[in-house]
């Protein structure tokens, strides 16, 4: 934050992109108003693909069980400890080397969503597992069907856990540096359309500048980094509000 101090006290800082500035530039000049939207852009692409899938996953292990429910629960579990340039080697071979998709934010998303995706399903079976078995077993004694009551009792119980997992899900996939770097590439402007070639986020906007020689393009890079850290922080903090005991009826 000290280090990035003196960048975040200009306005522009905030609202415009990097087109037309150079490294050595004063702090006046530029921003990463487009790291911010290109970072925004990629999370919820990756939250589109990973709730669905993450949360209809926790149900399969919860709900169905079995055999097969252990193998893909030890999968899931493995994959939270997947090292983040794995995933992102595994989506540049794959998207951008075997089908010949471009460097974008689609590519970059996709690659957040494989780092997203284990950690929301693991905390959402938690989640789904500490409901309590007397409200299922009340629904199907009233005539629901399995699936009636997965969809009308168990979620809706476990609806402040699953925003928590989602929020987890997103912590972790916001700061990765690795998956972004291999796929998405960086640009110096605003890009809002993730099929629309390289798009620059945060991660990779930090990488770039602080790796630099430039004093003044560092400082920016340590403001983009304070900004990150602060995002991190407070969805970290909506997550543990969202995961308090409830008191009361």
């Amino acid at each position: 934050f000290v280090l990035g101090a003196p960048a975040l006290r200009h306005l522009n800082m905030w609202i415009d992109d990097m087109s037309g500035v150079g490294p050595r530039d004063p702090l006046t000049q530029g921003g990463v108003a487009h790291a911010i939207v290109g970072s925004v852009i990629e999370i919820t692409i990756a939250v589109i693909v990973t709730v669905p899938l993450g949360i209809g996953t926790a149900v399969f292990m919860t709900e169905v069980g079995g055999s097969f429910a252990r193998i893909v629960r030890t999968v899931v579990e493995a994959m939270t400890a997947l090292p983040s340039i794995v995933a992102g080697l595994f989506i540049y071979t794959t998207l951008i080397v075997g089908l010949g998709v471009p460097r974008s934010g689609f590519a970059a998303a996709t690659a957040l969503a494989v780092m997203m995706l284990p950690i929301i399903a693991r905390a959402a079976d938690v989640v789904l597992r500490v409901v309590p078995s007397g409200l299922r077993e009340a629904s199907l004694a009233l005539g629901a069907s399995r699936w009636r009551t997965v969809w009308n009792v168990v979620l809706p119980t476990a609806r402040p856990g699953l925003a928590t997992a989602l929020i987890l899900g997103i912590a972790r996939g916001v700061g990765e540096t690795s998956p972004v770097l291999l796929t998405s590439g960086a640009a110096s402007f605003f890009v809002l359309n993730p099929f629309d070639g390289v798009m620059n986020s945060l991660p990779l906007f930090i990488f770039t500048a602080v790796r630099s020689g430039e004093p003044l393009y560092r400082e920016r890079g340590y403001a983009a980094a304070t900004i990150l850290l602060t995002l991190v922080l407070v969805l970290f903090v909506v997550a543990r509000w969202l995961a308090r005991p409830r008191t009361g009826r």
